[in-house]
């Protein structure tokens, strides 16, 4: 299965470099991919940010450890546009953002953060250079600690969805809008990468697919 798997990602890499990057494919969705094996951090590597904590894997989870900025960053190339992925993710100590995840739009990246702001403010960082808890994304949820969340997020040429555990959260119009990394070190997520701040994270199950023709529901 892991072989598959990394054969289906890298066709489907392939495929977005032949000219379908700047958008959503004619094809149905493809199958979703696993990103990460359950036993370790292979295809990812540790987000060198400073004053960061532990990551290591334990118990089919990527333990992402407390420190001011701690993270992991996919080490390969990821499609532009027009793709979704899905991961869960639980706070496991402290009291900040534990699901924050950046990820490339068309010619630029955004950063979907998840329990910031104190422990609770969901949003996109950053749109017209308002952060997650300033632009018209921003929510206020409720994390219990040690639960687990399941998140989806769904990137096309002119929208960005964000659903918690079903529940459709962000559905952001982005056309003619600015879309950019908040100012600091989260640039260092690039192409695509996880991060906790001030907080122990747990991940697993993270997937990903090029999307077909319809808008992701």
């Amino acid at each position: 299965m892991a072989i598959t798997g990394r054969f289906a990602l890298a066709t489907a890499l392939v495929w977005g470099a032949a000219g379908g990057l700047a958008g959503q494919s004619a094809t149905p969705p493809a199958e979703w991919t696993s990103l990460f094996d359950g036993k370790s951090l292979k295809g990812w590597k540790e987000t060198p940010f400073s004053r960061h904590g532990e990551v290591r894997v334990k118990d089919g989870m990527i333990v992402i450890g407390d420190g001011h900025l701690t993270g992991i960053t996919w080490a390969g190339q990821f499609p532009r546009s027009g793709y979704e992925i899905r991961f869960e993710a639980a706070r496991l100590e402290g009291s900040d953002f534990f699901a924050g995840i950046t990820f490339p739009v068309n010619d630029s990246f955004c950063s979907w953060i998840n329990g910031g702001w104190g422990g609770s403010v969901v949003g996109l960082s950053s749109l017209d250079g308002d952060d997650a808890s300033e632009n018209d994304t921003s929510t206020v949820r409720d994390f219990v600690k040690g639960r687990w969340y399941a998140f989806r997020l769904a990137v096309t040429e002119n929208r960005i969805k964000g659903w918690i555990n079903g529940e459709l959260v962000i559905d952001a119009d982005i056309t003619g809008r600015r879309v950019e990394l908040r100012a600091g070190e989260i640039d260092l997520c690039k192409p695509l990468g996880f991060a906790s701040y001030s907080t122990v994270a747990g991940l697993r199950r993270v997937e990903y697919r090029r999307l077909g023709a319809e808008d992701p529901r």
